[in-house]
């Protein structure tokens, strides 16, 4: 059996039961039990054959560690999952054992069971995904004036906002949980097709059988059968990688503000909680962990069903069989990093006084382009660029801030104001359009909730 413990650290404790081999068998049976019910209700098998069906699909317990095996054997679970029904349907009325599966192909119930699982899953995605994005709306709102120093290529550049960072964070979340309740949408529907996807053994009443099968499932009809035409699962696999590298961005930021030189956030702690079997002072971002190694494997896992999108003819050999396990896996990573994430930011310590301190700690510096823009109408951008670069170099030798060589500087001094200068290097007055940016971010989160 799977690793219990792999598989809770890397998800939720949720998601894992979805993908269960339970839950498979229960999704495959429900699709056996509906396809009679909707048969009789189009005059294609005895309603008394249906009732049957559905009693045996109820009541049937299958063994699942004896089902994998006979589908290993078999190279799919309808075989000995149908014959099982079958010998069940029997002990209550023979005759209808004979209308178990009729129809339909092995492919119908592999894929349908898989759908019914992924409409699960989905619905556990979007749940806390609508957590996440609330509790980063808040977050941003509550710091949308709290400054801190933005870094690019991992060094100090100009002043930001700690509520900016986060609206940027907010966003992603919002993109990829409306790309993913997209592809949701089209993913979630009944594959049904029969032997070559063409419902001749039910004659005239395919289509019929079809539309009534969608609706007792709740699943869309898609135009035709979708057997070898993968792009709605490939769709929803890629959203979700996708959407995991955006938790993944979340997480490295995260992580590198809660590094001790830096100091400027925490992931919630608690006893047992982050700590190390060697090191009492330790408070790692479990959270973050999680997130990333989720948005480790999520590319992996995408591309294996982008290359199993090209299928041969009317039914592939090893294309869509590859499929299930990796869904399952992604979603399983992709449901860990959002809650994870979830939990982390909702109990996240922001020190904004470490935040000050980090930009006060650069005497200056990150405040240069602002003091050459200031310049540069009297003296040109260029020449403007090698003054500040060279008083930049100085307050870097001397160890002394930027501001307080610029008001000892004369030529300086002979263009702007010891005011000017002092508001120059004030950081909160030089955050651009940061405020126009948050109010986009947190107007694009309440248009969802409409």
């Amino acid at each position: 059996m799977p690793s219990l413990i792999q598989a809770r650290m890397a998800s939720s404790g949720e998601m894992p039961a979805v993908f269960s081999d339970e839950a498979l068998i229960t999704h495959a049976l429900t699709f056996e039990a509906s396809l009679a019910r909707a048969q009789a209700e189009c005059g294609v098998v005895p309603r008394s054959a249906a009732r049957s069906i559905g009693e045996a699909a109820q009541n049937l317990r299958p063994n699942p560690r004896e089902l994998a095996d006979a589908a290993a054997h078999a190279g799919t679970l309808a075989i000995p999952l149908v014959r099982q029904l079958g010998e069940a349907v029997a002990k209550i009325d023979k005759e209808a054992a004979g209308h178990v599966h009729f129809g339909a192909t092995s492919q119908d119930l592999a894929d349908t069971a898989l759908v019914l699982q992924l409409r699960e899953g989905c619905a556990l995605m979007r749940r806390d995904l609508v957590r996440l994005a609330a509790t980063l709306a808040a977050l941003t709102q509550k710091h949308r004036d709290t400054v801190m120093l933005a870094r690019t290529l991992m060094q100090p550049a100009l002043p930001t906002s700690f509520g900016l960072k986060t609206a940027s964070w907010l966003i992603g979340v919002e993109d990829g949980l409306s790309r993913f309740l997209r592809e949701s949408e089209h993913a979630l529907s009944l594959q049904f097709g029969g032997a070559a996807g063409t419902l001749s053994a039910l004659g005239a009443k395919g289509m019929e059988v079809a539309q009534r099968l969608a609706a007792l499932l709740g699943l869309s009809l898609a135009p035709m059968p979708w057997h070898t035409r993968r792009d709605g699962v490939a769709g929803l696999g890629c959203a979700l990688g996708i959407l995991t590298g955006t938790l993944g961005k979340i997480a490295r930021d995260l992580s590198l503000l809660s590094q001790a030189e830096i100091g400027e956030v925490a992931e919630p702690s608690g006893q047992g909680r982050g700590g190390s079997s060697t090191m009492p002072h330790k408070r790692n971002p479990i959270g973050s962990m999680v997130a990333l190694a989720a948005a480790t494997r999520a590319p992996g896992l995408s591309a294996t069903l982008l290359y199993a999108m090209v299928q041969e003819q009317e039914r592939a050999l090893g294309g869509w069989q590859a499929e299930a396990a990796t869904l399952a896996a992604l979603f399983e990573a992709a449901h860990g990093a959002t809650v994870a994430l979830a939990d982390a930011i909702g109990g996240l310590t922001v020190d904004s006084t470490a935040m000050r301190h980090n930009l006060e700690r650069l005497n200056g510096l990150v405040l240069a382009e602002r003091l050459m823009l200031a310049l540069a109408p009297k003296r040109g951008r260029n020449q403007a660029h090698h003054a500040v670069e060279d008083l930049s170099r100085r307050a870097v030798a001397e160890h002394r801030h930027l501001r307080d060589l610029a008001l000892n500087d004369e030529t300086i001094r002979a263009e702007l104001s010891p005011e000017l200068i002092t508001q120059i290097f004030d950081p909160s007055t030089y955050l651009g359009a940061s405020e126009a940016f948050i109010n986009n971010a947190l107007a694009t989160h309440r248009r969802r909730l409409g």
